[in-house]
């Protein structure tokens, strides 16, 4: 049986990331693997016309390695698009070329197994290795393999709000799966978007844009102040550099949560050029003087919802007024977001995992979970440390960087030399 030095679980843009760089590293063995059958990025969410909210750049990986060839740019010399990509002159690529490009890596690199469910995960004192249990979703045949070193990279799970909770799919589902019910939203004559991040305001967005029900009214609602536009200014995009990523581990675990709390306007508003287009569109539906039938509404909280007699009954409050009022809607989109979850493959390790007093990992600098002495080898975690490492975690643009930091971890040498600086600003004293 080969003992890998790596073994990913999970292949998404940040475990892809990391085989690509692993790949052709000669003294590195590594595999990575996922239960879906083939590489699939959001595919609820590739709404026609949504674009990357970070430049091509943030690939898998040239921000780490631009000779790579797995870089985008060698992704389009491939598919003979260089040319056309040179003349649309854009540095945000749509969502459903970032997801072709994914796939075309994941089918390609050797290291990428699909269809293979990891089922649980055991540390072995004896052999000093870590035993990882998988069943063929096809055939459900099992097997095992043995690796040093195990990364997480199994993403983050749609969030539903406890009031939201149980209601049917057809009426109430999450934003995730928005391109598949699209056409279930088509029929109705009412529909409610709750949430104001990016993905929210794309459904909002591809609903006012589709043809109109007779008399569909449109609701968009949430817990936010107001419907502002994510931070993009230069600086505060410094906030999802490898210097700030430091700085923000290097600060007690109190400070990070109290620093969090306040920074949602870096990472869960919609982009302006998104709600500029919302605008747009709202301004024509009235020309003539006819109803947009449309509402917008921020500073609402739903606490309460169930089915009724004309379809979903929403309970509200307006939470600056301190008032209370009942929506009445026939579909509910739920754009609320995504929360990483322990993956029940680590149930066996549960006695050995280091946790805060939150149930948190503990994860050091280089992304490697604090566990029990009796354990050597490494677990290392992608997007699951948002609370050490700030609000980059679930950022593409740092999501190579990453990947070479735990590289570099696993190989003991700088494999990928990491820059000194990468920010302007100065976070912190020395």
């Amino acid at each position: 049986m080969t003992t890998y030095d790596l073994l990913g679980v999970g292949v998404g843009p940040f475990n892809l990331s990391l085989a690509a760089l692993t790949d052709g590293v000669e003294d590195i063995s590594a595999v990575f693997l996922d239960e879906n059958p083939e590489f699939s990025w959001h595919p609820g969410l590739l709404i026609d016309g949504t674009t990357l909210q970070v430049p091509f750049l943030a690939d898998l990986v040239t921000l780490a390695d631009p000779t790579s060839r797995w870089s985008f740019l060698a992704y389009l010399a491939e598919h003979e698009r260089l040319y056309p990509f040179y003349f649309t002159e854009d540095f945000h690529i749509s969502r459903r070329e970032y997801d072709h490009y994914c796939r075309w890596a994941a089918e390609t690199l050797p290291s990428c197994r699909f269809g293979l469910r990891v089922t649980a995960v055991h540390w072995d004192g004896t052999d000093e290795v870590f035993r990882v249990e998988t069943q063929d979703v096809h055939t459900a045949r099992c097997a095992t393999f043995t690796a040093r070193n195990v990364v997480l990279g199994v993403g983050t799970e749609p969030t539903v709000p406890a009031p939201m909770r149980g209601l049917p799919g057809k009426e109430v589902f999450h934003s995730s799966a928005y391109v598949d019910r699209a056409g279930s939203l088509r029929e109705a004559t009412d529909i409610t978007v709750l949430g104001s991040g990016q993905s929210g305001a794309e459904v909002f967005l591809d609903l006012l844009r589709a043809p109109q029900a007779p008399e569909q009214r449109l609701r968009w609602l949430t817990r936010s102040r107001a419907f502002a536009p994510m931070e993009y200014s230069k600086l505060g995009l410094e906030h999802f550099t490898p210097d700030y990523t430091r700085y923000f581990h290097s600060l007690p675990q109190h400070t990070r949560d109290s620093v969090l709390a306040g920074q949602g306007q870096l990472y869960k508003a919609g982009s302006a050029e998104t709600l500029a287009e919302i605008h747009r569109v709202i301004y024509e539906r009235g020309v003539g003087g006819r109803d947009p039938d449309v509402t917008m509404m921020p500073n609402v909280a739903v606490t309460d919802a169930h089915r009724g007699d004309g379809g979903i009954e929403l309970a509200c409050h307006h939470v600056e007024q301190d008032r209370t009022f009942t929506v009445n809607t026939h579909r509910v989109v739920l754009a609320t977001g995504y929360s990483a979850q322990r993956p029940a493959c680590l149930d066996p390790l549960a006695d050995v995992v280091d946790q805060d007093a939150s149930g948190r990992y503990r994860i050091s600098a280089d992304y490697r979970v604090s566990l029990d002495d009796t354990v050597t080898g490494g677990l290392y975690v992608q997007n699951a440390e948002m609370h050490t490492h700030g609000v980059g975690a679930p950022d593409l643009g740092l999501g190579a960087h990453r990947a070479a930091v735990i590289l570099n971890a696993v190989t003991g040498r700088n494999v990928y030399p990491l820059a000194r600086r990468s920010a302007f600003t100065t976070f912190g004293v020395e």
